[in-house]
């Protein structure tokens, strides 16, 4: 799979997914707590960051293009890991607006309020946009739902709650230090939300979702996702399965959907093209970093999977490639 060879690590992980997880930062994070009074509706707009709402006092209505409108009342959290367009409204079908920067007051820089000074029923809403840092493409933000609704998953997770409420408090308070205190709170709670998604949908997954979960092939597709530059082969990835080469080969395949020498190959192809195109890393450190003993061998392991060569990728910031798909099964 590679052109040098090396053993594979000893480090075992003991959690699968928990390793996937480690991919997920919060990046460029900002909240918003909202006093809304009826009538109000608020437009957001598609982005690239995910969102999340929490309704800390009061009920309101979401609306999205597949969902329609969607009642969250109190303490309701609702995440968007694909940043689609939306709206909050205090009644269905009420009139939605994109919000007018110039009437947020910053705190902290990334904490804004505003005030709808109304006269119906009031609404508090706690909203935050942030960049969920993983590799380009991860198979986990393929799968994820455009809404994750909070009422679903935080009867398997009780610390969603306390999260939320000392989120609400921080944001409330506008502390010194708040800011960087958020920020490692959206990491926790997100990725807490995220988990217990995933638990809940490995009940009845296919593919990678049973695949991640599964004692065997989980451990090797952690140990490939936290290693993209191992010299990982089908015999290496066995034995950390525990698996004969015969046995591994076939599970994996069936599993998940291709085989061991592909799915490495397309992982470490997608991690790449991120290093090219976001960190704008050059062909030949993104090359190095993944253990090619020349640049050529690279290029030609690239465009092999991404149908693109490295070069016209990081020049295009890989958006016209990644619109075709063609670094997605």
């Amino acid at each position: 799979m590679l052109d040098k060879s090396s053993d594979a690590p000893n480090r075992l992980p003991l959690d699968p997914l928990s390793e996937v997880l480690q991919d997920f930062r919060m990046t460029g994070v900002s909240y918003g707590r909202y006093e809304m009074a009826q009538p109000w509706g608020v437009h957001f707009p598609e982005q690239p960051q995910a969102r999340f709402h929490f309704v800390g006092s009061g009920t309101c209505w979401l609306h999205t293009q597949a969902g329609g409108w969607m009642r969250l009342a109190e303490g309701d959290i609702v995440l968007l890991p694909k940043g689609i367009p939306h709206e909050l409204a205090g009644a269905p079908e009420s009139p939605c607006k994109p919000i007018d920067p110039s009437r947020l007051d910053s705190f902290g820089g990334i904490v804004y309020c505003l005030t709808e000074a109304g006269e119906g029923e009031k609404t508090t809403l706690f909203c935050g946009s942030m960049s969920l840092e993983a590799h380009a493409f991860h198979p986990l933000l393929d799968l994820m739902p455009q809404v994750i609704r909070g009422c679903e998953v935080m009867a398997r997770d009780r610390v969603i709650a306390t999260l939320l409420e000392a989120m609400s408090e921080e944001v409330t308070l506008s502390q010194l230090g708040g800011a960087t205190v958020l920020a490692r709170l959206a990491d926790l709670l997100v990725a807490r939300v995220i988990r217990c998604w995933v638990k809940g949908a490995c009940e009845t997954a296919q593919g990678w979702l049973a695949a991640i979960r599964d004692p065997q092939i989980g451990r090797a597709l952690a140990v490939v996702h936290r290693d993209p530059g191992e010299d990982w082969t089908v015999e290496s990835l066995a034995r950390v399965a525990g698996l004969s080469r015969s046995a591994f080969a076939e599970k994996f395949a069936s599993v998940v959907g291709e085989g061991p020498g592909r799915y490495v190959a397309r992982w470490r192809m997608r991690v790449a093209g991120e290093w090219l195109s976001r960190d704008h890393l050059t062909v030949a450190e993104a090359a190095l970093r993944l253990g090619y003993e020349s640049e050529a061998s690279f290029s030609r392991a690239f465009k092999r999977v991404v149908g693109t060569p490295p070069g016209q990728w990081r020049r295009g910031g890989g958006a016209a490639d990644a619109t075709s798909g063609r670094m997605i099964t």
